[in-house]
């Protein structure tokens, strides 16, 4: 299994901590027990580290029309909203839920080049808040096809999420499915799309990123 590079330096630590926790254990009361016991803690966040950062191989099926899903999870929210960073007008919203036992690395949903990206400082509100969106620390990313369709991704961070990672830079081209970013420890990410955008998925659905066909935007004559 490969380990993301956002993983390396916590699991090392994870590892490390875990020998000398154990070792002490071991040298100041023998091998009774309650101190192999006491060992195996945190040989289990280490075992959760690992799993948390595992970065599983994936084959892309979107592309600059068909909309993939941004992360692995649960659909959460489908509903038209207004979008007010940058489009300024009613878009559809389609959000993916992340729980601890997910992936957390984002995936570009569809082909295309980086036309806007902001970071936003903020908040650690629980992810299925209505105002994680905006309250929350969040990265906005948008992708133009060639069409000159836009999707904006939003990376947010949620109650125990406390780093956004986002690899996108102004003019920067990403295919669907590229890595473009990783949230530690969980929340969410929302796909903006235009009003006339067909949504393949429900509420509850489960989605795999990269693979899963969230949307297929309308194609510009």
């Amino acid at each position: 299994m490969k380990i993301h590079k956002e993983g390396t330096t916590i699991i090392l630590t994870s590892l490390f901590f875990m020998a000398v926790v154990a070792g002490s254990f071991f040298y100041f009361n023998g091998i009774k027990w309650w101190t192999i016991t006491l060992s195996a803690i945190p040989l289990l966040f280490a075992i959760f580290f690992i799993s948390f950062f595992r970065d599983p191989k994936r084959v892309p099926t979107g592309n600059s029309h068909l909309v993939t899903a941004p992360a692995d999870g649960k659909i959460v929210i489908i509903k038209e909203v207004q979008e007010d960073e940058y489009f300024h007008d009613r878009r559809l919203q389609v959000s993916v839920f992340m729980s601890f036992f997910n992936v957390h690395i984002n995936w570009a949903p569809i082909s295309g080049v980086i036309s806007f990206f902001r970071y936003h400082p903020g908040n650690y509100l629980a992810a299925w808040h209505p105002k994680s969106s905006t309250k929350n620390e969040r990265t906005t990313i948008v992708l133009k096809n060639e069409d000159g369709t836009e999707v904006l991704c939003r990376q947010i961070a949620g109650l125990f999420a406390r780093r956004v990672v986002c690899y996108a830079e102004y003019q920067k081209p990403f295919k669907a499915g590229e890595q473009i970013g990783f949230i530690k420890f969980g929340s969410r990410a929302d796909l903006f799309l235009p009003l006339d955008t067909k949504i393949n998925v429900k509420i509850g659905d489960k989605v795999i990123g990269s693979e899963t066909i969230v949307a297929q935007l309308a194609k510009k004559q």
